[in-house]
C-alpha cells in the first residue's frame, strides 16, 4: 500500500445521494477537488461502491477517462460489503465471495480501470464466511483486479478471523477516529475505571493494528469542522480556541492541527478527509507533507479541551 500521511475521501462527489444520473456540473465540482488534493500533495484516493449509489466512483472515472496519466499518479482504494435499501427494501450487509467479486468488476467499470490498488471490507458482515472471503479476494489478487486488501469498521478479534484463512495481508483497517470521536484513546486510559466500562470501542484494536502491520485510516478527522468552524458544545469551543492559537504559533491552519492531533499519535494514522470545498482541501496541505509539530504537551492540551473534563 503506497505511504501517504493523508487520504482523500471521494464520499463528497458526484452530486446527490439518490439515482439520477451525474452531471457535468458534479465533473467540474470533483475535478477541482482532486486537483486542489494533488496540489496539496494528496494521492491516495478512498472511495465506496455505495457513495452517491455509484455516482462517485463514475464521476471519478470519468476524470481518470479525460487525463489518461492521473491513473499512474494516484493510489485507487475503494470498499464494498454494504447494501443501500432498494424500493420497499432494507440496508443490509454482503461480504459473500460472489458480491465481493461482483462489487469489484461493477467498481472497476465505474472507475474505468483494470485494477484497484486496495479494496476494503466496508463493514463486517455477521453471516460472512471467511473461508468463502478469503478465495473471493484471492481470486481477485491472481487476477491482478486488487493489489491489496484491508477492512473498514472492524475490531481486532473481526480482524483475525478474515485474516486466518487468507494468504494475503490485511493491510489497512478504516475506522472513525478524530479529536472529537476519541473512544479508540479514551479505551487506552480508562482501563478499570467506571467511565471505561461505557466506552463502545473494542479494547486492543488500535494495538493488534500496529501489532500486525494494519495501517489505521481515521475517516471524519476533521469532525465536520467541530474544531474549525461550527463548534457545538462548550467543550468543542475550548478546543476550538485552542486549535486557533496553536495554528498562529505554528504557522499553519486551524484543519492541519487538528489532523497533526491524530498523526502525532505513535499508532500512524493516517487520516481521510472528506470535504469537497478546494479550498478546505488545500488547508490540509501541511498535514499531507510535514511531521506534525505539536509538543507532547500541546497534544495532550487538546484532548483535555476537547473533553471537556480532565484525565482520569
Amino acid at each position: 500500500m503506497a505511504e501517504s500521511r493523508v487520504v482523500y475521501g471521494c464520499m463528497g462527489l458526484g452530486g446527490s445521494w439518490d439515482r439520477e444520473p451525474w452531471t457535468a456540473a458534479d465533473v467540474d465540482r470533483a475535478r477541482a477537488a482532486v486537483e486542489a488534493a494533488l496540489e496539496s500533495g494528496i494521492t491516495v484516493f478512498d472511495h465506496a461502491d455505495i457513495y452517491r449509489h455509484g455516482k462517485a466512483e463514475a464521476v471519478f472515472g470519468e476524470l481518470l477517462a479525460r487525463d489518461p496519466g492521473l491513473r499512474e499518479r494516484i493510489t485507487l482504494q475503494t470498499k464494498c460489503g454494504i447494501r443501500l435499501p432498494e424500493e420497499d427494501g432494507i440496508g443490509w450487509y454482503d461480504l459473500r465471495g460472489g458480491s465481493i467479486v461482483q462489487r469489484v468488476e461493477e467498481s472497476l467499470a465505474r472507475l474505468r480501470t483494470d485494477h484497484l490498488d486496495v479494496l476494503l471490507l466496508h463493514r463486517p458482515d455477521p453471516l460472512a464466511d471467511p473461508e468463502d472471503v478469503a478465495e473471493a479476494l484471492t481470486s481477485l489478487h491472481r487476477q491482478g483486479l486488487v493489489r491489496e486488501f484491508g477492512v473498514s469498521n472492524m475490531s481486532a478479534p473481526q480482524i483475525a478471523r478474515l485474516q486466518k484463512p487468507l494468504d494475503l495481508p490485511l493491510v489497512a483497517n478504516q475506522l472513525e477516529m478524530s479529536l472529537h470521536r476519541r473512544d479508540w484513546l479514551e479505551s487506552e486510559v480508562q482501563v478499570n475505571t467506571a467511565a471505561g466500562a461505557g466506552l463502545g470501542f473494542p479494547v486492543g484494536t488500535v494495538e493488534y493494528c500496529v501489532g500486525n502491520g494494519v495501517r489505521l485510516q481515521a475517516w471524519g478527522p476533521l469532525a465536520r469542522g467541530r474544531f474549525t468552524e461550527n463548534p457545538e458544545t462548550d467543550a468543542d469551543r475550548t478546543a476550538a480556541a485552542l486549535v486557533r492559537l496553536l495554528a498562529d504559533r505554528h504557522g499553519t491552519t486551524p484543519e492541519t492541527i487538528v489532523l497533526w492531533w491524530l498523526q502525532r499519535h505513535p499508532a500512524g494514522i493516517v487520516p481521510v478527509i472528506g470535504t469537497s470545498r478546494p479550498e478546505r482541501i488545500r488547508a490540509c496541505r501541511d498535514a499531507a507533507e510535514e511531521q506534525p509539530a505539536l509538543t507532547h504537551e500541546e497534544w495532550y492540551r487538546l484532548w483535555v479541551a476537547a473533553r471537556g473534563v480532565p484525565l482520569p
